[in-house]
């Protein structure tokens, strides 16, 4: 297992730069709403990656790689993509894929998408 890394939030007494609970970051939307197709879709796929049957990894491995994101990473980033972002990180962590394996294919599905005419971006995933 990789070695976990604590990244302590500037201007708190310590606390891990996950560890929000008490920090003003305004008003909390408690609004329901319905989750969009991307926010279902990284559902899914956590829940196929580390399901009871034939897991890749466990959910705890995905809160750790979460868990070790520097404090700008981790406020810059919405809730939806750290977990696609550690999902990627854990696949290429635990060799399910390589880096060049999912490369070639994230670049497919761009080829795909933009032959479709979407806009796209092939900016690369830290």
């Amino acid at each position: 297992m990789p070695e976990r890394i604590t990244n302590i939030r500037k201007g708190t007494p310590g606390n891990a730069v996950h560890d929000v609970g008490g920090l003003d970051f305004g008003p909390v939307d408690r609004e329901e709403h319905d989750l969009s197709l991307y926010e279902k879709r990284v559902d899914a796929l956590l829940m196929l990656l580390a399901g009871p049957k034939n897991s890749a990894f466990r959910v705890d491995a995905l809160r750790r790689t979460v868990e070790d994101y520097a404090e700008q990473e981790y406020d810059g980033t919405p809730y939806y993509d750290r977990w696609i972002r550690a999902i990627r990180n854990l696949l290429l962590e635990q060799e399910i894929v390589t880096e060049a394996e999912l490369d070639a294919k994230i670049a497919s599905v761009c080829d795909r998408l933009e032959a479709e005419g979407q806009i796209v971006s092939r900016k690369p995933v830290p």
